[in-house]
């Protein structure tokens, strides 16, 4: 190999890696990239987020939510979660078992809808 095509492939060679590394870098940071396990966490986390939605709307749906209400404000903070399990409002339609996590987001969503006052109507029964 003359020195000259010694040259332009080294130099060829840096540029390519160099090129890759920066495509990479405006692909994650501003492209909207992601890495396999960041969009597992991500739909892991939309899933809860939409289990805890209808968990609060089937509490919301009961006949007797108004009552469940005050059941709900007056337990302390760490059986919150327990009142859900046990009212089964954690299980998906068709479920036997309830999803890990699904209970406990479900909390924050109901004290969110008691705290704005916007299930207070949800069901005029």
């Amino acid at each position: 190999m003359t020195p000259i095509a010694d040259a332009k492939f080294t130099f060829g060679l840096w540029g390519f890696v160099l090129g890759a590394g920066v495509a990479m870098i405006i692909g994650f940071v501003w492209g909207g990239w992601s890495t396999s396990s960041a969009s597992k966490r991500m739909s892991e986390e939309a899933v809860l987020t939409s289990r805890a939605a209808i968990c609060v709307a089937q509490f919301m749906g009961a006949p007797n939510h108004k009552v469940k209400i005050q059941e709900f404000q007056g337990a302390e903070s760490y059986l919150r979660a327990e009142l859900i399990e046990k009212g089964g409002w954690d299980r998906m339609p068709g479920e036997e078992k309830a999803a890990w996590g699904v209970s406990s987001a479900c909390v924050t969503g109901l004290e969110a809808v008691i705290k704005t006052g916007s299930g207070t109507t949800a069901n005029p029964a």
